[in-house]
């Protein structure tokens, strides 16, 4: 009798020592919406302190995309990316432009603005398209013209100042030459004019040329 009571009292220990489901699901649930809250929150800040960097590169905020993993937010990528050397020494630099300007019959302003919006004088310079070099020769254009080595300033400058000149003889406008030299001549045929460059290529440029 004794040990049949002892085994009653622990049986019902051991009813009340099981989970009922249905109270272990309303417990759970508060752990749960913690734990959810906290994510959005930490994806939040994520996000917000990928949009800051995103603001510093492209000087202005990108378009806020629908989730938090569709990329890319930038609408336009950046020019180029900073190669790891240094510019083209002054006195090397502008013995090239003057030797393309006088073969090319252009300005050597035009020249060196083209090559400091493109490269930043910048010999190594790679572009997220694939530019090359001082004048950023895409692959096709550097074949076309000869080129060898598109890291070699010499013969980066000589083939983008031809470049330049074919695109002035062919629009006869320097602002239509320098869209179609940055954007593509079929970006410059389907606006009929220069279309819209967010880093305002053209007009960083011609601000460099000395006034008529």
């Amino acid at each position: 009798m004794k040990y049949l009571l002892v085994a009653a009292v622990l049986g019902v220990g051991c009813a009340w020592a099981q989970s009922d489901p249905a109270v272990e699901q309303q417990n759970q649930q508060p752990k749960k919406d913690t734990v959810e809250s906290s994510m959005a929150g930490s994806l939040a800040k994520q996000r917000g302190a990928a949009m800051k960097q995103v603001t510093a590169v492209m000087g202005k905020a990108p378009v806020p995309a629908a989730s938090f993993f569709t990329v890319p937010w930038i609408e336009t990528p950046v020019p180029f990316n900073q190669p790891p050397c240094d510019a083209l020494p002054e006195p090397e630099l502008n013995k090239l432009v003057e030797q393309a300007s006088q073969q090319n019959g252009l300005k050597t302003e035009l020249i060196r603005g083209v090559i400091a919006e493109e490269s930043a004088g910048r010999p190594c310079a790679v572009s997220w398209k694939g530019a090359q070099g001082l004048m950023q020769l895409m692959p096709a254009t550097s074949e076309k013209f000869g080129v060898k080595d598109p890291f070699d300033p010499q013969q980066n400058v000589e083939a983008g100042a031809k470049l330049l000149k074919q695109l002035i003889t062919k629009y006869t406008d320097v602002s239509l030459a320098l869209a179609a030299y940055n954007a593509g001549e079929g970006a410059v045929d389907r606006e009929g004019g220069v279309p819209p460059i967010p880093e305002n290529y053209v007009n960083d440029i011609q601000s460099k040329l000395p006034k008529k």
